[in-house]
């Protein structure tokens, strides 16, 4: 299993509007940052080991797009942070982590 990577509002929209069929889990990463870096491998590591068949996992790259992170915060109401995973179920959010929260075993302990 994989992730894809969110790059407009479109596609965000999409996703939202799609959380109502199933699970969604979207990290939101900074290219820049080294805590970021550790969270994209923790993320990478739940998908690649164990995913739940059940949700479609995304990842938006917050400084490359911006305006999408920047959406995400809005419709959700979650203050943006970086790293950030954010669980969403019927267009809302379900659970959220941040920083060095961003870890497999939390992610297995919402999802599993």
């Amino acid at each position: 299993m994989s992730w894809t990577e969110i790059t407009t509002i479109e596609e965000w929209n999409h996703v939202l509007e799609q959380s109502d069929k199933r699970g969604k889990l979207v990290l939101k990463h900074s290219t820049t940052c080294p805590v970021s870096a550790n969270a994209l491998k923790e993320f990478n590591g739940y998908v690649d080991a164990h995913p739940d068949q059940d949700v479609d996992y995304y990842l938006v790259k917050v400084i490359e797009s911006r305006p999408v992170s920047n959406q995400i915060a809005e419709d959700l109401g979650v203050k943006h942070e970086s790293p950030q995973v954010i669980y969403i179920k019927d267009r809302a959010k379900y659970w959220s982590a941040t920083h060095w929260s961003v870890t497999n075993a939390h992610i297995s302990a919402v999802l599993d």
